[in-house]
């Protein structure tokens, strides 16, 4: 997966990014490819996101990893005992997460954080991948892209999504019936820095959403 250059426009900005860096780490080497998934493979909680951040996944080679992002969303984790630590500053961290993966429906990092439907859509053949070597019971989705992106995915994984597809809001809460057991997938403000600087998303309302979903999952909060 690593080596996918399906999408030009997104191979293109991810390259570049890596080339020209930001300013702040001109002496790093930019990781500049698609981001796998972070967690172990038979986590009972799934969480899904957007697409790697230009500086962040795009620089470290690892989902949330080194940006604002990140800080706010493994603080989180960290807090409701799903991450063994409250911070992810690079891949070599010793980050380790409890019962909990994380992934995205786009595994490159677009321009402005805005793929395009054919971008997303040429992407979840990897999500259907990855969705078919996990036994999720949980899956917490950031933001309306995601949840967007996702429910058709559930759909062709077997479980059953109704129609007209559930309406995607903070703190919202569906329960598929499926072939593999039931799914339990909520809703969250994702965890960019215009929901949380603007007091959209507080970390109470995200650990509040982490927690509920993982215990629906029956993970270990350690």
């Amino acid at each position: 997966m690593t080596g996918c250059r399906a999408c030009p426009r997104l191979v293109a900005w991810r390259e570049l990014v890596a080339r020209e860096k930001r300013a702040a780490f001109r002496h790093e080497e930019y990781w500049g490819r698609p981001v796998p998934g972070l967690g172990p493979a038979d986590a009972g909680l799934l969480i899904v996101g957007l697409a790697p951040a230009a500086h962040g996944g795009n620089r470290t080679g690892r989902m949330f990893t080194g940006d604002r992002s990140g800080d706010v969303l493994f603080a989180a984790l960290h807090a409701v005992g799903l991450a063994n630590q409250p911070t992810a500053v690079h891949a070599d961290d010793g980050l380790t997460l409890h019962g909990t993966r994380i992934t995205a429906p786009v595994h490159c990092a677009p321009p402005d954080n805005k793929p395009t439907p054919t971008e997303r859509d040429t992407c979840g053949g990897w999500l259907r991948a990855e969705l078919a070597l996990l036994r999720p019971r949980a899956v917490v989705v950031l933001g309306a892209f995601g949840w967007q992106a996702l429910l058709p995915v559930l759909a062709d994984a077997g479980w059953t999504v109704p129609r007209p597809r559930p309406r995607f809001g903070h703190g919202v809460h569906v329960e598929l019936a499926g072939e593999r057991g039931p799914l339990h997938v909520f809703g969250c403000y994702h965890v960019s820095q215009q929901n949380t600087f603007t007091g959209r998303l507080t970390p109470s309302m995200l650990e509040d959403v982490l927690a509920r979903a993982a215990d629906a999952a029956g993970v270990d909060r350690r």
